[in-house]
């Protein structure tokens, strides 16, 4: 781990005993994007940036069969997963890694996984293009990528917009408008849900449906 490591555990360092509390107030769409998943008994489910691993949880009492596993760049964060993961009882691999690096030997293992779920990660994530292609690489044939994060916030207005993007700003975070316009430029390519105001989108795209080149069609 490196500098892109090093920054997340700073921001985390003391944010990660809040974040639940206080990121329930703006990241919507993770529990429609949990129940979207429609798993079978079985399934390998990976978050990319799994954070506290408060998704993890609710998909585990979801998905009760479900093998999961968690990968974060931040040791800090990851300190906080795997606690509340033993609190909850539950089984979880979890490993500190970047997301552009995702396979299943990060996990000593070779299986691909089912689902590949990224919420609220691919706007922190600094090469997200190249994060998306290793999702599509470690995925299973008939296997689905899940992603929610914010959009490109155009129905906010300018001033609501302004606002939330210097927000975000502080905490390193840049809405991938582009992959947004590239989603809706690519016309029936996977499963989009726009949230109001533009404000955020859950994605769900199998590995058949090409969602790698759709990111790359001109919006």
């Amino acid at each position: 781990m490196t500098d892109h490591a090093a920054l997340m555990d700073r921001i985390y360092r003391r944010q990660r005993y809040i974040y639940d509390f206080t990121r329930k107030y703006y990241l919507f769409g993770r529990d429609r994007l949990i129940r979207k998943l429609a798993l079978r008994p079985g399934a390998r489910v990976i978050e990319v940036g799994c954070g506290t691993s408060r998704n993890l949880i609710k998909i585990a009492r979801a998905y009760p069969d479900a093998v999961l596993y968690g990968l974060d760049a931040s040791a800090e964060m990851l300190e906080t997963s795997a606690k509340a993961v033993a609190r909850a009882g539950l089984k979880v691999k979890l490993v500190q890694a970047y997301a552009e690096d995702l396979g299943p030997g990060l996990f000593g293992e070779s299986e691909p996984f089912d689902a590949i779920v990224f919420s609220y990660s691919l706007s922190m994530i600094p090469d997200w293009r190249k994060a998306l292609a290793a999702a599509q690489a470690s995925l299973a044939p008939g296997g689905t990528i899940h992603v929610v994060d914010f959009g490109d916030l155009k129905g906010l207005g300018r001033l609501g917009e302004g606002l939330l993007r210097f927000w975000l700003s502080l905490f390193h975070v840049t809405p991938r408008e582009e992959l947004l316009h590239g989603i809706e430029a690519g016309s029936g390519t996977g499963s989009l849900d726009l949230l109001a105001g533009r404000y955020a989108f859950v994605w769900t795209a199998q590995r058949s449906d090409g969602f790698w080149s759709a990111e790359r069609r001109p919006a």
